[in-house]
């Protein structure tokens, strides 16, 4: 199995620190609004990971976390907490924030058939864990204290921002940090705010420094730290994060443990929409209830998700998603006529060639072009109803639920007085009968033999 690691800028063979684990996190949301499609597409990519990881028999521990505090509007350093000004402009708690939109991505996640991760973390569950990190950086002499806050000293690591590719000064200018004149270098970053004088916030905690609240960056290397341990094999998100914050987790994280900190770093590219961004000036910001309000199922997104690879960007339009959701009915259609063989085994040619793609750096598009031949080939139907079944561990597109039912005799009873209605020219009750069976769930269609053909309704 090969990965490309964003890091080495190379795609390499994939060695697990502990052959016996796979340890995997990923950024998960800012729990502040409805996910978007495109942060779904991030989350795809995880899945689809994690899935691979599994199909090629690893035991993974795969943690994704909550960011409910801590992460400023400008995702640097300044300005108000996206939770907290969510809380003020809605009238609610930022527990109740929170709460309320993590509960919102997890339906939107089951809905994407996502594998659930190992466990879903946090940022306030951990601020002692937080606390003591800083404490840990503080003895090593990697922090300073200015009037807002605690913050990193950047210029202590060599090698600072070597995820990015770029000079902290380039990172400066391509980051949106607003140059704070206390801070010792414009990279350094917060690693405690302290609360504002004039105003109580609905979060925060005491430390040896201040009343405050964690800075974002710190949040992840600390459940990491805690949850998975000083070094992991996967680090996953979106290609915005190569910039600042992931820079930030290594910087710190390895100062703290002198130690690697991550293995394979891997970022999905950006979700375009009609060739452009997703901007809500544009009013293209587009939520799973968007998908389902058109009539789409979501797990035709997923399918959609599927159709480039993770590091390259990928255009959506409502008429992409239409053909993607037909294809998925073609594929539902064509699985739900079978006839199951439950002694049959898959067919490990196209097994062998699915999972070549899969560890060719999770290609999926390949993947799938994999099942699609295998779909046209002159194997036994019980043959493709067991290799699909297998693939469908990765592709997750919830295949089972079209294979081997049984019509209803009533149903079937109905197609067979339609025949005779329609054989004597009684056109409108065969059409009656018809519509009556489209309303219970299923689909009769005339074959030119004349025999009916019943398929549920998709």
């Amino acid at each position: 199995m090969k990965l490309y690691d964003s890091l080495t800028k190379e795609v390499r063979e994939f060695e697990p620190i502990d052959p016996g684990l796979v340890t995997m996190y990923s950024c998960g949301p800012t729990v502040y609004n409805f996910v978007t499609i495109g942060n779904y597409r991030t989350f795809a990519m995880a899945d689809f990971v994690y899935r691979t990881l599994l199909f090629n028999d690893y035991k993974v521990k795969f943690i994704m976390n909550f960011t409910d505090v801590g992460h400023l509007i400008s995702d640097a350093d300044t300005g108000t907490d996206k939770v907290e000004e969510a809380a003020e402009k809605e009238g609610k708690t930022a527990k109740e924030i929170s709460d309320f939109y993590i509960e919102d991505f997890l339906k939107g996640a089951e809905k994407l058939n996502f594998k659930k991760p190992t466990k879903f973390t946090r940022a306030t569950e951990y601020i002692q864990e937080q606390i003591d990190l800083i404490k840990t950086l503080e003895e090593k002499d990697f922090t300073y204290q200015i009037s807002d806050g605690v913050y990193f000293d950047t210029s202590k690591v060599s090698d600072y921002g070597k995820l990015s590719g770029l000079k902290p000064e380039e990172v400066k200018k391509g980051a949106r940090i607003e140059v704070n004149p206390e801070k010792k270098n414009p990279v350094d970053f917060a690693l405690w705010k302290f609360s504002p004088s004039d105003k109580k916030r609905w979060q925060e905690w005491n430390s040896p420094w201040g009343v405050g609240f964690p800075g974002w960056h710190l949040e992840c290397s600390a459940m990491i730290l805690n949850e998975l341990g000083e070094s992991i094999d996967i680090h996953l998100g979106g290609e915005d994060l190569k910039m600042v914050h992931h820079p930030n987790e290594i910087a710190q994280s390895e100062s703290a443990t002198g130690r690697k900190f991550v293995n394979y770093w891997m970022h999905g590219a950006f979700l375009q929409i009609d060739e452009g961004k997703m901007s809500k000036s544009l009013g293209n910001v587009y939520t799973m209830t968007d998908i389902e309000n058109k009539g789409f199922d979501p797990l035709a997104l997923r399918f959609f998700f599927m159709s480039a690879h993770y590091k390259s960007p990928l255009n959506f339009t409502w008429e992409a998603l239409a053909g993607f959701q037909n294809s998925l009915k073609k594929i539902y259609d064509i699985v739900s006529g079978y006839k199951e063989d439950l002694g049959a085994e898959p067919f490990y040619e196209f097994i062998n060639k699915f999972k070549e793609a899969l560890n060719d750096d999770v290609n999926m598009p390949k993947a799938v072009s994999v099942m699609w031949d295998m779909l046209k080939s002159d194997i036994k139907e019980g043959e493709k109803i067991a290799t699909i079944l297998k693939m469908d561990e990765v592709l997750g597109l919830r295949i089972d639920s079209h294979i081997g039912f049984e019509i209803p005799q009533h149903i079937l009873n109905m197609a067979s007085a339609r025949r005779e209605y329609r054989k004597n020219g009684i056109w409108d009750k065969a059409d009656m009968i018809r519509k009556e069976a489209l309303d219970l769930g299923y689909i009769i269609e005339d074959l030119p033999s004349g025999e009916p053909k019943v398929k549920r309704k998709l």
